[in-house]
């Protein structure tokens, strides 16, 4: 299956439009969006941006409602009031609301999780570690792929909110063995990079972030990934 990946978005509502380009060109079956739809750099006063970015989410959503949502930190740091970096005190509501909004305009077959499965190919903001999967998923589970999503979206904030969950592990910085190396491929966003990155079965997607001053760090494409052989490529308009 042809996938086309919305990384971190970051309060750029032009993401939504272009990648919403691209699908209209029948490029790809269906998109993923690795979220952290809200916060960015000097952006916590800009309410009506955060709103503008949501708006634009949820009209992907309802216009391409096979998409598949994995969240993000910035998104959960909302729901479980959790203060981090960007965090706004101003647009919270705002966020609460929307993001609410956003799971009803999500068909129930399809609900925002942690971690989402295609084919061998597992989606999640920052990826599944082997030593997660064992900490939290019952032994006799382990092989069953499957069974494995299943439970860590089962989760809370306790056992999600800390370095080495699928929301906010940094595998390109880490020699920790990810889950099922040879049998599954893993794309994730979370780590701004230069350009998207492939290091043993980790995709790195993360290419819209921006320095603080505003200029991109990476290529600004999207992925597009085939999840039966594996072939990707970045694309934009």
């Amino acid at each position: 299956m042809k996938v086309l990946v919305i990384p971190d978005v970051h309060l750029k509502p032009f993401m939504f439009q272009q990648a919403a380009a691209l699908m209209r060109q029948n490029i790809a079956e269906r998109a993923v969006c690795l979220m952290d739809i809200p916060d960015d750099w000097e952006k916590q006063y800009d309410v009506g941006l955060y709103e503008e970015t949501y708006d634009e989410a949820i009209r992907f959503a309802k216009t391409f409602p096979r998409t598949m949502w994995c969240y993000g930190n910035h998104d959960l740091s909302y729901l479980w009031h959790q203060l981090e970096s960007g965090y706004s005190s101003m647009a919270s509501y705002t966020v609460q609301r929307k993001l609410l909004d956003l799971r009803a305009a999500v068909p129930e077959n399809h609900p925002i999780q942690y971690v989402q499965r295609i084919d061998n190919v597992l989606f999640s903001h920052g990826g599944v570690l082997n030593y997660f999967v064992e900490e939290y998923v019952p032994k006799e589970k382990y092989d069953d792929v499957d069974a494995v999503v299943e439970e860590i979206n089962k989760l809370g904030r306790l056992e999600m909110w800390n370095d080495i969950s699928p929301i906010w592990l940094r595998p390109q910085n880490s020699k920790m063995k990810m889950y099922k190396p040879r049998k599954l491929l893993q794309v994730v966003g979370h780590t701004p990079m230069n350009e998207i990155t492939k290091e043993g079965n980790v995709i790195s997607c993360d290419v819209f972030s921006t320095y603080r001053d505003g200029r991109p760090i990476g290529t600004e494409e999207f992925l597009l990934l085939d999840t039966q052989t594996w072939e990707y490529c970045g694309i934009k308009l």
